[in-house]
């Protein structure tokens, strides 16, 4: 695996990392990591590496674009001295776009997205060992539905810092939709954003497959 013996691993990012983990640091007992895919990285890190002795940190914030995590870098991942950080970021830079569509000041338009966070790895990376970028996604299978397209584009972007910075990527929108084949939004999604308990797994199980866990 990717992820070296004795690691620290900061996950940060909306939400979907958040999933009511524990404030100041998402660390520790009664259910720090939160209820989603981070506190199951974190299960199966212990239960499959237990030698590894791997630590799992959530910084996740409810609403976050990527203009609040550039706010709160120094703070919420430099400051932790992680040697590894995941960044999933992007959807709501993206929904905001749709759900307040008047309010043009809190959107975040693709340029800023990309620039923003390829600064961030790129600042980042001589710090850690290594950093893991999950595009965002949007449980919607048909790409000509608005937010979905757009969501691709944020989730191009991704994929390009993730080869220009040769950091790993992980494409979360594919992973959901493998599963859409299968099964209508509303099975891992009531409102095609935030997962259910099979829509976190479908998370963890993209972003332990592209670190090299051996299941």
């Amino acid at each position: 695996m990717m992820i070296q013996p004795g690691s620290k691993l900061v996950m940060i990012g909306d939400s979907i990392t958040d999933m009511e983990r524990s404030r100041p640091v998402g660390e520790g007992l009664f259910g720090a990591h939160g209820k989603g895919y981070v506190a199951m990285v974190a299960g199966l890190f212990g239960a499959v590496y237990p030698q590894h002795r791997l630590r799992v940190v959530n910084m996740g914030i409810s609403g976050n674009t990527v203009r609040d995590l550039a706010k709160r870098w120094q703070n919420d991942i430099l400051d932790l001295q992680p040697d590894w950080v995941s960044i999933m970021i992007g959807i709501n830079d993206v929904w905001r776009q749709f759900d307040c569509p008047l309010q043009t000041e809190i959107h975040v338009p693709l340029p800023e997205y990309e620039n923003t966070l390829d600064r961030l790895v790129a600042e980042t990376i001589p710090a850690v060992k290594g950093m893991v970028l999950m595009t965002p996604f949007f449980i919607e299978p048909s790409r000509e539905d608005a937010m979905r397209r757009c969501m691709d584009q944020y989730g191009a972007a991704v994929k390009r810092i993730a080869r220009r910075r040769k950091v790993v990527l992980v494409d979360t929108q594919a992973a959901f939709d493998r599963v859409l084949r299968h099964c209508h939004p509303a099975a891992l999604a009531w409102d095609r954003v935030h997962p259910n308990t099979a829509g976190h797994m479908i998370l963890a199980r993209a972003f332990l497959t592209a670190v090299g866990f051996k299941w």
